[in-house]
């Protein structure tokens, strides 16, 4: 048993497809679960970015990498008969925010009906044991709370990004209720989850209009970080620990799939849950070199001011816990790029990222 919970055993050999592994998230999953001998099939776009995490860390030389669209269901449904996966983690999508702005009508196709294809895809898909498909903290109807949403709480979404991946939620659990019911998983052997984590850092985010990326950018460039909405309240985590929420899940989901197909949260303590401002400053602090930051002024698309999780579920269903605080996270995202930018191994580094990962917890779960 590993420090986060989950079996890296229980892995090895796994045939696992992954949804979105050209993006931040996907590559830092795809990685750690080639590293524990996992067989994975990726389906994904193009890497979104230039540079990207992806091909900093040659993923498709760990993985069988297929590019193509979620929105084409034909093809989708054709690779996954392919892969004959048992695991299936559903991470391909339109990340952003003001991208949604931009263009809804991709967003919510990419994000609707994409899910949509990859859950009719794993019905004429036989073997198919569990499927984690990953949303967003954004998903809940925003009420500017003082207090974390919990899992039962209202979807909603102001935004076409927020809107689009509670519709994605209503998918899944629709599917669920009506192909993959708790009740006959002894006849079709299928449980569906579905994952909301917080807002998630980490070396590899090329992403732009995201804070922690612009924040790398700027200092790169020896230029003042520019902060949109410095009070925001966010819940930040490093993405290692919301991947280790997925692993765990996706290993219960296989082991005893009707206890815990539902949806679950993953994300940082209380104390956790900051604003932009003080994030950037604690960046600020660990870059040094005379880093700053200013406030731009002017009007701006609408974000919420508030936004907090309670994974009070996760931690006593499931066992998971979070690790590293937020500036744990931020230290990681520091050397990460000071690997990087001195021409050091992503993929060793990332790879000795996991591993301290692995080892920050002792058995019982309790940071060292």
């Amino acid at each position: 048993m590993t420090t986060a919970g989950f079996d890296r055993g229980f892995w090895r050999g796994k045939r696992v497809f992954l949804t979105g592994h050209t993006g931040f998230k996907g590559s830092w999953l795809s990685l750690w679960l080639a590293s524990m001998g996992a067989e994975v099939t990726g389906y994904a776009l193009e890497p979104p970015t230039r540079p990207s995490l992806f091909a900093l860390c040659a993923i498709d030389t760990l993985v069988k990498s297929i590019l193509s669209d979620i929105r084409d269901g034909d093809k989708l449904s054709a690779t996954l008969v392919s892969a004959r996966p048992e695991v299936v983690f559903h991470l391909a999508a339109q990340p952003l925010v003001r991208d949604s702005y931009k263009d809804p009508v991709g967003t919510y196709s990419t994000n609707v009906m994409g899910t949509v294809n990859l859950l009719e895809a794993v019905r004429r898909c036989g073997g198919v044991r569990a499927i984690v498909n990953v949303t967003t903290d954004k998903c809940y109807e925003n009420r500017e709370w003082i207090w974390g949403y919990r899992e039962n709480e209202p979807l909603g979404g102001h935004d076409p990004y927020s809107s689009s991946k509670a519709c994605s939620e209503l998918v899944t659990a629709a599917y669920r209720n009506s192909f993959f019911p708790a009740d006959t998983h002894h006849n079709h052997g299928v449980a569906v989850a579905s994952a909301r984590a917080g807002n998630v850092i980490g070396g590899g985010d090329f992403a732009t209009d995201r804070l922690i990326p612009d924040c790398v950018r700027a200092v790169l460039g020896r230029e003042k970080i520019v902060l949109r909405n410095p009070g925001a309240v966010r819940p930040w985590q490093h993405v290692l620990d919301p991947l280790a929420g997925y692993l765990l899940l996706a290993q219960r989901l296989v082991e005893d799939g009707p206890r815990f197909a539902e949806a679950w949260n993953f994300g940082p303590g209380e104390s956790d849950a900051r604003t932009v401002e003080s994030v950037v400053r604690r960046f600020c602090e660990e870059w040094g070199e005379g880093a700053t930051f200013v406030v731009e002024q002017g009007e701006h698309p609408h974000e919420a001011g508030q936004l907090r999780l309670d994974c009070s579920k996760a931690r006593q269903r499931l066992g998971w816990t979070p690790l590293w605080s937020v500036s744990n996270a931020l230290a990681m995202v520091v050397e990460w790029t000071r690997s990087w930018n001195g021409n050091g191994s992503v993929r060793e580094t990332c790879l000795r990222q996991i591993k301290k990962f692995d080892d920050g917890f002792h058995r019982d779960g309790k940071s060292q």
